[in-house]
C-alpha cells in the first residue's frame, strides 16, 4: 500500500514538473524571440528591438525632398515653409535614382534631396506618371567632395502581393519636415480603389494598401515597409481622395494600390481627416518605374467607358418598375455601363451606355459580365485587370448582357488621354 502511494506521489510530482516546464518554455522563447508568431509560423507583430534594427538598416536610404515652390502653385500633401515644399522619397538603385510621389513634385523639374546625415544633393526629375502618382528623380553629378559622402544604399523592393490583412507594416518619412521619423501599424485592407469625384472621365487608383499608420504631410513618397525591411508600397496622402475623377475605367487608375489604416492627414481642413492612409503597391513600382527611367513616361491602356457595380436595387430601377427583365437583371453580377467616350475603344466595340430620364430612371445600358473570360462583378476588378494585365494595343473581349442576350464584343485598347491626367491634378 505504501509503495503504491509513493508511486502515485512520484507521478503527481512528475506531472507538476512537466506542467511547469510547459509554462516556462513559451516565456523563455518569448525572451529569446521578441516577435510573436501565429499557429502557422507567420510573424504577427514585431518588437521594439527588431523595429530599431529595421530603422537603422533603411534610414540612410530615405530622403527629404525640397524645392522652391512658386507662390501660386497648388500642391497637395506639401508642407510649405519659407516657400519650400517637402516630401519624402527613397533610393531605388546605385545609379542615383530616387522614387517618390508625382504629386509631391508639382511642376518642379529640379529638386534637392537631403539624406539623414544632412548631405544635400541636386536631383533632376527624369520620369513622371500622374496616373499612378509615381515619379523618379536622379541625383546630378555630385562634386568630388559630395561624391565621397554619397554612399547609395538602395532599398529592396518586396512583393506586395504577399501582404495580408493584419500584417505589420512600417512607414519612414519626413512628416512636417521632421526627418528620420518611423511609424508603425497594420494592413487594414488590400486591393482598394481610391474614391473619385465628379461625373467626367478620369482615373482612380486601384488595389491600394490601407493601413493605420499616421502619415502626415511630408510623408508622401516615403516607403511602406514589411517587417523584413522591404518596400511594399509608396505612401500617399488621404487628402488626394476625391481629387481624381470617379470613372477610372473611362480614364486611368492606379492598380493594386495597397490600402492601409495609416492616417495620412491633410495639411489643412482637418475635418477631412479619415483615419486611414493608402500606399501604392510595390507591384506597381516594379511595373512602371523601369519604364519611367528609360522613357520618362508610362502609357496606360484606355477602355473609354464609365460604369457602376450592378446591385439588386439598381436592377429594379432600370427601365422603370414592372419591366419583365428586372427580375432577370437582379440575378446578374456585373458592371452597369453609364457612359461611353466618343470614338473610344468601348464605343468602337459597340458597347451601349445608359440614359436617365427626368424621373431619375435609367434606360438601356449594357451590363459587362466578363473581360477575356474573367468574370467581373465590380468596377475595381475591371480597372485592375486592364491596367495590370493589358497594354496599349492589346485586344480585349467584353462579355455583355443586353436585352436578354449575351454578346461578346472585341476591341483594342488605346493610349490614355493626356487631358485626363491634367484634369486629375491633385488639389490642396
Amino acid at each position: 500500500m505504501k509503495n503504491s502511494q509513493v508511486i502515485l506521489y512520484a507521478m503527481a510530482f512528475a506531472f507538476l514538473i512537466v506542467d511547469w516546464s510547459l509554462m516556462v518554455q513559451p516565456t523563455a522563447m518569448a525572451i529569446q524571440h521578441p516577435s510573436i508568431y501565429s499557429d502557422n509560423g507567420s510573424r504577427l507583430s514585431t518588437s521594439a528591438t527588431s523595429l530599431n534594427i529595421i530603422f537603422n538598416n533603411v534610414k540612410n536610404s530615405v530622403v527629404q525632398i525640397t524645392y522652391k515652390a512658386p507662390t501660386s502653385s497648388n500642391i497637395s500633401d506639401a508642407l510649405i515653409n519659407n516657400n519650400m515644399t517637402l516630401g519624402s522619397g527613397f533610393v531605388y538603385d546605385n545609379h542615383g535614382h530616387i522614387i517618390t510621389n508625382n504629386h509631391v513634385l508639382g511642376d518642379a523639374k529640379i529638386v534637392d534631396v537631403t539624406f539623414v546625415n544632412g548631405n544635400r544633393y541636386t536631383a533632376n526629375v527624369i520620369g513622371t506618371d500622374n496616373y499612378s502618382d509615381i515619379a523618379v528623380l536622379q541625383i546630378q553629378n555630385p562634386t568630388p567632395g559630395q561624391q565621397q559622402k554619397l554612399l547609395l544604399k538602395p532599398l529592396i523592393i518586396g512583393n506586395s502581393s504577399k501582404l495580408e490583412v493584419g500584417d505589420p507594416v512600417i512607414a519612414i518619412g519626413d512628416p512636417f519636415g521632421l526627418d528620420d521619423t518611423l511609424t508603425t501599424g497594420i494592413v487594414n485592407a488590400i486591393g482598394r480603389v481610391l474614391p473619385a469625384a465628379g461625373e467626367t472621365a478620369g482615373f482612380s487608383i486601384p488595389e491600394l494598401i490601407q493601413t493605420d499608420i499616421p502619415i502626415n504631410p511630408g510623408n508622401s513618397g516615403g516607403p511602406l515597409l514589411n517587417i523584413q525591411g522591404q518596400v511594399v508600397g509608396i505612401n500617399i496622402a488621404n487628402n488626394l481622395i476625391g481629387s481624381f475623377s470617379p470613372d477610372p475605367i473611362l480614364g486611368l487608375s492606379i492598380p493594386k494600390v495597397i490600402q492601409t489604416d495609416i492616417p495620412i492627414n491633410p495639411l489643412v481642413n482637418t475635418l477631412g481627416y479619415s483615419g486611414s492612409g493608402f500606399a501604392i503597391p510595390s507591384s506597381t513600382i516594379t511595373r512602371i518605374v523601369p519604364t519611367l527611367i528609360e522613357k520618362g513616361s508610362y502609357v496606360h491602356p484606355y477602355l473609354g467607358l464609365s460604369g457602376v457595380t450592378l446591385t439588386s436595387d439598381l436592377a429594379q430601377t432600370i427601365n422603370g418598375s414592372g419591366n419583365n427583365n428586372n427580375s432577370q437583371l437582379a440575378n446578374l453580377n456585373g458592371i452597369y455601363v453609364n457612359t461611353i467616350a466618343k470614338n473610344g475603344p468601348a464605343d468602337k466595340a459597340g458597347i451601349h451606355g445608359s440614359t436617365t430620364d427626368q424621373y431619375s430612371i435609367k434606360h438601356g445600358g449594357d451590363i459587362i459580365l466578363a473581360i477575356d473570360g474573367h468574370n467581373v462583378t465590380k468596377t475595381d476588378e475591371l480597372i485592375s485587370y486592364i491596367d495590370v494585365h493589358k497594354s496599349v494595343g492589346n485586344s480585349v473581349i467584353l462579355t455583355v448582357y443586353r436585352d436578354g442576350h449575351t454578346l461578346n464584343l472585341k476591341t483594342t485598347l488605346t493610349p490614355s488621354l493626356q487631358r485626363y491626367a491634367q484634369q486629375a491634378s491633385p488639389k490642396p
